[in-house]
């Protein structure tokens, strides 16, 4: 009688190198438009240039390899609102971050849901998702709730500052 499956060991352990494991798998998409509409005052505006992003998603034990997301994307500009924007890419991350929502949501919910230690949860994404993301990005990951950092604009004190809102002005 047959057992449920033969042991297969990784043939990754033992690596201490980051720079060691095996090159991922790059899939090309594309977010490359001639004209979007302004996200300020609506206006068409068209494309000044084509920027290149890569994105780290889950991997697939198959193919034994990591997968990046190579997404070709526009930067337009509104001559209108004299503002710079890039086509939007906020279904596969968040502006300026390195991993896509699906790692981001893994993790978190290794840590969270699973209570896994933070080395654990990095091992555990690398070992069943071919995915390398440090414990410490985990870690401030959890501690923002799975959310990137954002400033505080939009919140707080009015644009004028507090010194002239209250009719402080600064010596010379």
């Amino acid at each position: 009688m047959e057992g449920p499956g033969e042991y297969l060991r990784d043939v990754t352990e033992g690596i201490t190198q980051v720079e060691d494991l095996p090159k991922p798998k790059v899939v090309q998409q594309s977010r490359n438009y001639k004209r979007r509409p302004c996200p300020s005052c609506g206006r068409s505006a068209y494309r000044d240039r084509v920027v290149t992003r890569v994105l780290h998603d889950l991997g697939d034990l198959k193919i034994n390899r990591p997968l990046d997301l190579r997404v070709t994307c526009s930067q337009h500009y509104c001559s209108h609102c004299d503002i710079y924007f890039h086509a939007d890419m906020n279904d596969l991350a968040l502006p300026k971050a390195h991993y896509t929502h699906r790692v981001v949501s893994m993790a978190v919910r290794l840590v969270v849901e699973d209570g896994l230690p933070y080395r654990t949860a990095s091992w555990h994404l690398w070992r069943d998702h071919r995915v390398f993301v440090p414990f410490a990005t985990i870690q401030n990951w959890v501690e923002a709730g799975g959310k990137k950092g954002r400033g505080t604009r939009g919140h707080g004190v009015s644009g004028r500052g507090v010194g002239r809102l209250q009719r402080v002005h600064r010596g010379r």
